[in-house]
C-alpha cells in the first residue's frame, strides 16, 4: 500500500472533508482517505504500482481544493459548493 499527503487550499470544515473523502474513494485504487482540516492536508492510501498523485490533485482541484499555493476565485467558489454538499451527506 502506498501513501501520499497533499496540502490543499480552502479546507474549512467537516463538510469539506466529507466531500473530499467521498469523491476520492470513487477512484478505484484508493483504499483510504484521511482529511486533517486543521493542517489542510489530505492523506491518500492507495493500491497501485503507478504514481497517481496528479489524478488526485486534479480531482481535488475540481472540487475546489487545489494544491496549496494554487488557489483562485473559481476554486474558492467551488469549495463552498462542495462543502455544502458534504454537510448534507454527513
Amino acid at each position: 500500500m502506498n501513501k501520499v499527503t497533499i496540502k490543499v487550499e480552502n479546507l474549512k470544515c467537516g463538510g469539506c472533508a466529507s466531500s473530499v473523502k467521498k469523491s476520492l474513494h470513487k477512484i478505484n485504487e484508493v483504499k483510504n482517505v484521511e482529511v486533517n482540516v486543521e493542517t489542510s492536508e489530505v492523506e491518500i492510501s492507495f493500491d497501485s504500482e503507478y504514481d497517481q498523485i496528479e489524478v488526485y490533485k486534479a480531482k481535488l482541484k475540481k472540487l475546489g481544493y487545489p494544491e496549496f499555493g494554487n488557489n483562485s476565485t473559481a476554486s474558492i467558489t467551488k469549495s463552498y459548493v462542495s462543502c455544502a454538499i458534504g454537510k448534507m451527506q454527513q
